[in-house]
């Protein structure tokens, strides 16, 4: 390796020396000639750079023989260098010669120190060299190992950034399931409620039915017990008279009330009271007038019709017929039958399971007149829209006791009796009722309406409708809407706190008006309510709370039913007004006293009156005015604290007509039975229509 480099060394002497003698051999003025910008060489034998600083010239190793030379031979042009130990082994010789840039130019040999010097300038840049190289290299390093750094910087931001993300990503993912779970939990929890609720108002509605039926029952054999009595007094009547006089009675008809009064049960057990027979409604054609309308029709048209019935054998076990009439009660059916005689007018279904009814579910008995589902399970969404619409002889329908939300869609115009009466029925919108303008009586008792869910327009499609119940709902207030044809209007057992100005306005026809049981005081029903109704006969405001007879009642009342308040006043002349006159006034189970009957009382109804019932009070005397009542027929007065009966206080002596009084209760009061004059009851017409029996003692 060493010499190599010697070798090099030498050959780069000789290089330089050459170059040097050549540019000193050039003339001068070729020097001066060179452009401006050139290199320019200095006196020593180096050229001179642009920028001042001096660099060895070029020198070139030329092999010389191998013989000694001549003394004196080319001393001045050729320098021999005899280095190095291997190389004088090899009797080798080189002549230095420096190499000018210019071929003219002379050449100078070099000195030893010359060469010597240039070979150490030369090793000096070498190391330099190696050295910039060997920085270079450490820099790059550096730079590398920097970069190197500064990726796994990054790398680690960007993997921190990541499990950032990751975890932000996750805590995202445990909250959005955290929320769902607390989610499905509220679902869960409101699904859980409406169950219970459901299940609550089931086993509520069950209890209400059970009370409904025992208080109905109860109602039954009331009544058959009050038939019963009123017989066996008519009988007595009748014997009494056949006894002791021979003549025939005259025959009373009383009116009696229309609403059906149900009294509290009394303090003391008594026998029944002897109320008047109700009102009797017009009756339901049965089935046996339906034939004989249809045979008087043919016989009219005079034509002979036969009516001929198929599929007898068709019908689902617990299912009857009978001419045009098919009965299928508690039959314990799940579905609605397929009937096919189109010969049938009347189908009873009432007390199954049946929970809905297809489209096609009439298509064999299209002339149904009359439909009975009361007491089963159906649904607004298990009954199909089109499932009525193609009965065109469609005038009752029955679908009490099932699970309905809203009324049926669709149902034929010919329909004139429709009842969905106990079932749930949330909403009744301004279409629920179109296109039924020949009906005559609703019925939508025990459901969930208030005035909030019923649409004001519902009602004005049915332009014929004279019987509306809208009793055991959630009302409270009277619904606006009301049709013009309206007669009669049941709205009991809600929550009516007023009645306002408008209510009626419309309504010009009505005649009965039932808003028993409610909450009604007489403070809340408005001067203009009604008092200029020329048709309102007859108002039931039973069992709500009223202090005292409320004033501004209509002109043409008939009927008036205050049972069951908390009166204590009867205001002066609050039935002066009434034309012709008020007729039947019930303020039994009430608080009236001595004090609270004023002589005015019942001023303008003296000669109108037939009925007054005012037993279960607090009166302590008979009531003022009662006497001038000369049309009265009932008087009720027992139970109460009265102690003495005065010569006057219920007939009036001067009194020259017939005796109209037919019943007079007073028992169940202070009364001493042996104290009451002869001419007390002289207005009465038998003396068996008194009662005085039993009193109570002191």
């Amino acid at each position: 390796m060493r010499w190599w480099l010697v070798v090099a060394s030498l050959w780069l002497l000789v290089v330089l020396t050459v170059s040097d003698a050549q540019i000193r051999s050039r003339p001068r003025n070729q020097d001066e000639e060179t452009p401006r910008g050139k290199r320019k060489r200095d006196g020593t034998g180096h050229v001179r750079a642009r920028s001042g600083r001096s660099r060895p010239l070029k020198i070139r190793l030329i092999p010389g023989p191998s013989v000694p030379v001549k003394p004196g031979q080319n001393q001045g042009n050729t320098l021999i260098l005899k280095s190095y130990k291997n190389l004088q082994e090899q009797h080798s010789t080189y002549n230095v010669i420096p190499v000018p840039n210019n071929p003219g130019e002379a050449v100078t040999p070099l000195t030893q120190e010359e060469i010597q010097r240039i070979l150490w300038r030369e090793e000096e840049e070498h190391r330099e060299e190696e050295e910039r190289l060997r920085r270079k290299d450490e820099a790059r390093k550096k730079k590398r190992k920097q970069r190197k750094e500064q990726a796994e910087k990054q790398r680690k931001i960007v993997e921190e950034r990541r499990r950032e993300e990751e975890d932000a990503l996750r805590r995202q993912v445990e909250k959005e399931e955290e929320e769902w779970r607390r989610q499905e939990e509220g679902r869960r929890r409101q699904e859980e409620e409406r169950r219970r609720q459901e299940e609550e108002d089931r086993r509520r509605k069950e209890l209400e039915r059970a009370a409904r039926e025992k208080e109905r029952k109860l109602e039954e054999e009331r009544r058959w017990q009050e038939e019963r009595l009123r017989e066996e007094l008519l009988a007595l009547e009748e014997e009494e008279e056949e006894e002791h006089e021979n003549v025939e009675k005259e025959e009373v008809w009383l009116r009696g009330d229309v609403f059906q009064m149900l009294p509290k049960e009394p303090e003391e057990p008594e026998e029944p009271d002897l109320l008047p027979a109700p009102i009797p409604r017009p009756p339901a054609p049965t089935e046996d007038e339906l034939e004989e309308v249809e045979a008087e029709e043919v016989e009219e048209e005079g034509e002979e019709r036969e009516v001929v019935v198929q599929n007898r054998g068709s019908l689902p076990p617990g299912c009857d017929i009978s001419d045009v009439t098919v009965t299928c009660e508690n039959a314990k059916l799940t579905y609605f039958p397929p009937l096919s005689i189109p010969e049938l007018k009347f189908l009873s279904l009432e007390g199954n399971n049946i929970s809905n009814i297809p489209a096609e579910a009439f298509n064999g008995i299209p002339n149904l007149e009359w439909i009975n589902l009361k007491k089963n399970k159906l649904t607004s969404s298990g009954i199909d829209s089109k499932a009525f619409k193609g009965l065109k002889m469609l005038t009752r329908l029955y679908l009490d006791g099932n699970l309905l939300e809203t009324v049926p869609s669709d149902l034929p115009p010919t329909l004139q009796e429709l009842k969905i009466s106990e079932n749930s029925l949330k909403r009744i919108h301004d279409k629920s009722l179109e296109g039924l303008s020949s009906l005559v009586t609703l019925e939508l008792e025990g459901n969930l309406l208030s005035e909030g869910n019923v649409d004001p327009l519902a009602f004005t499609p049915l332009i014929q409708l004279s019987y509306l119940r809208l009793g055991r709902n959630h009302f409270r207030t009277i619904p606006q809407g009301l049709p013009s044809s309206l007669l009669e209007l049941y709205l009991e057992n809600n929550l009516i706190e007023e009645i306002s100005e408008t209510v009626f306005n419309q309504t010009n026809n009505l005649n009965v008006v039932s808003l028993r049981h409610n909450r009604l005081d007489e403070t809340r029903i408005a001067p203009l309510a009604w008092i200029n109704h020329r048709n309102l006969e007859s108002i039931d405001l039973s069992h709500n709370d009223l202090y005292l007879v409320p004033s501004y009642l209509p002109k043409s009342l008939v009927h008036l039913v205050l049972v069951g308040n908390n009166i204590e006043r009867i205001p002066g002349y609050v039935f002066a007004h009434m034309e012709p006159g008020i007729e039947y006034v019930y303020l039994s189970y009430n608080k009236l006293d001595g004090e609270g009957i004023e002589s005015e009382s019942f001023f303008g109804s003296y000669h109108s009156m037939v009925e007054l019932c005012m037993d279960h009070n607090q009166l302590v005397t008979v009531p003022s005015g009662i006497n001038e009542m000369t049309n009265l027929h009932f008087l009720r007065l027992n139970n109460n604290k009265i102690r003495s009966i005065p010569d006057e206080g219920i007939c009036d002596a001067n009194h020259s007509g017939d005796s109209t009084l037919v019943a007079l209760r007073l028992e169940n009061n202070y009364i001493d039975p042996q104290k009451v004059s002869p001419t007390a009851f002289s207005c009465v017409r038998s003396s068996s229509s008194v009662v005085l029996k039993p009193q109570r003692t002191k």
